[in-house]
């Protein structure tokens, strides 16, 4: 019988062997952990990348045919493959819109304040690669746009908080510059009556797109992105302010929101601080790009709402009909209720693509309760609302591919009206 020579493999090769099978059984286990990170019980946060690229201010389309990192793959038999683009559209009554004068430039990411019969129209993408640094004013008495102005060099160009008190524009913290460039903590004030500038003490520290409203006094700042523009920061500063002025050389750390991010609607009604929708994570900057090109990362979109009625604890009220972000200065206040419109909600879970958000929500204070009032003429997000004389308005944006197509494609500059009686 022939017999084979076994040869024996030296200790330091063995040892070798061990270390890359511990190393790679390591690398499995934190794969299967990332994976199940990505569902819907997973923790509201977390740094797992999500590398599908969307049309988020027109660039680049799905990449199709590949399984992304750190999201579950789907059995082609999967009920999730037959999904509908459309199915995240929640049943609304159909409204009839009006086509106004379109704004002078298209906006996506811009502020919006509105003083009686003006609204005043702040800063935005252009394109990816071009940012506005001036103020669009539109008249809704006579349906016009004009009176356009400069803002101040260092002031944001996107992500502001926006807050007034009626004659004065508090502007504060925001990003500076086109892609994905980092925060400024500077703040300036707006005078509306003399379109003149000033600077108010800068943040602690910068932030991308937080809650912004003037409280009893105090101009509050909370949530947002911080530095790295996705991870979610907690942090609540208010300053007091008067008349245009600051009256503290210093912020105020005031209790921390339950739940940050950027892109949230702040409302200040009934003597009451609400702070409605939201997400966590946001596009980062691409490792070492010279350009600081936007680069997508895992975001979890939710309807969350809180309150802050006595200064020193938050209440959680009913949640949104559905998960809403990117309605900052999507919202307006009619006759005791909060009507938003628009903005995007939770990625198709097939796909990955954003999806963009169509109805108009109303949130009734009397009764804590919300509802789908309406439709608007197609699903657009970081819209900017108002109201005058019993119409609702909305402009500006990024809006979808169509009826059947809820992803963000075109940044808009059109204006629309409807009736709203409530």
């Amino acid at each position: 019988m022939a017999r084979f020579a076994v040869k024996h493999v030296p200790r330091r090769y063995a040892f070798l062997f061990a270390c890359v099978l511990l190393l790679g059984i390591a690398l499995v286990s934190d794969f299967l952990w990332a994976s199940s990170s990505s569902s819907p019980g997973s923790p509201r946060w977390s740094a797992t990348l999500d590398l599908s690229l969307d049309n988020a201010i027109g660039i680049g389309s799905p990449i199709k045919g590949k399984q992304i990192k750190g999201t579950k793959k789907y059995d082609k038999d999967s009920p999730l493959m037959n999904l509908n683009a459309t199915f995240a559209d929640l049943p609304a009554p159909k409204w009839e819109w009006e086509e106004m004068p379109e704004a002078p430039v298209p906006r996506l990411d811009g502020a919006a304040i509105q003083l009686k019969n003006l609204l005043y129209v702040f800063a935005g993408y252009g394109t990816i690669d071009y940012v506005h640094s001036h103020v669009d004013v539109y008249n809704f008495t006579d349906n016009t746009w004009g009176g356009r102005f400069d803002m101040p060099k260092e002031m944001a160009n996107s992500h502001l908080g926006m807050a007034t008190d009626g004659r004065y524009i508090y502007a504060v913290t925001g990003q500076f510059g086109p892609q994905c460039r980092g925060p400024t903590n500077r703040n300036f004030v707006l005078d509306t009556e003399t379109k003149e500038w000033h600077d108010l003490p800068p943040l602690p520290v910068p932030r991308y797109a937080p809650a912004t409203q003037l409280w009893r006094g105090r101009l509050h700042v909370m949530g947002g992105s911080k530095e790295d523009r996705h991870e979610p920061g907690l942090e609540h500063w208010s300053l007091a302010v008067k008349d245009g002025k600051a009256l503290e050389k210093e912020w105020r750390k005031e209790i921390p929101i339950p739940r940050g991010g950027p892109h949230r609607a702040c409302v200040v009604a009934n003597d009451q601080l609400l702070v409605i929708g939201g997400q966590e994570g946001d596009f980062m900057a691409k490792p070492g790009s010279p350009i600081f090109k936007c680069s997508r990362r895992h975001e979890v979109v939710y309807g969350d709402v809180y309150m802050l009625d006595d200064g020193t604890r938050w209440k959680q009220l009913p949640p949104m009909p559905k998960p809403d972000s990117h309605i900052e200065f999507a919202w307006v206040l009619v006759n005791n209720s909060i009507v938003v419109v628009g903005g995007t909600t939770e990625k198709h879970p097939v796909t990955k693509k954003m999806m963009l958000v169509g109805e108009v929500f109303r949130f009734n204070l009397d009764t804590l309760e919300w509802s789908v009032i309406g439709r608007m003429p197609f699903r657009i997000k970081t819209t900017l609302a108002g109201y005058w004389d019993g119409w609702l308005y909305f402009t500006s944006g990024q809006r979808d591919r169509g009826p059947d197509d809820p992803s963000p494609r075109k940044v808009v500059g059109c204006m629309w009206r409807t009736k709203l009686s409530l």
